[in-house]
């Protein structure tokens, strides 16, 4: 990487903590949340710090241009966030679904 491109990196990485932290700090993002997000900022760390280390990692992939190596993280990683959502989602869907059947029955009951 170049010296710009590691000074963004690095800057995106300092912004990326401060703005988590603010969110949890006034209580808009979730603790469990907001781990998942500090431990992303944790892992660009490392590439701000020392910018080489993408080269063994895209070596022992086998991808010949690093910057391509980030775009497969990154896109592993928001797949991994989607499923995860996905299966959060339709765990609250089901937990709504019973919870809206108990209140029916209980309103039945009152009447």
């Amino acid at each position: 990487m170049n010296p710009t491109t590691h000074a963004v990196v690095g800057i995106v990485t300092a912004v990326l903590l401060v703005f988590i932290l603010s969110l949890v700090r006034r209580r808009q993002l979730r603790s469990k949340y907001a781990m998942l997000w500090i431990v992303v900022a944790a892992g660009l760390a490392p590439l701000a710090i020392v910018p080489d280390i993408l080269l063994p990692v895209s070596r022992t992939l086998g991808i010949a241009y690093e910057p391509a190596t980030l775009l497969f993280a990154g896109l592993a990683f928001l797949l991994l966030v989607v499923i995860h959502f996905s299966w959060e989602l339709s765990r609250l869907e089901e937990r709504s679904r019973i919870l809206a059947e108990e209140l029916a029955m209980l309103r039945a009951q009152l009447d």
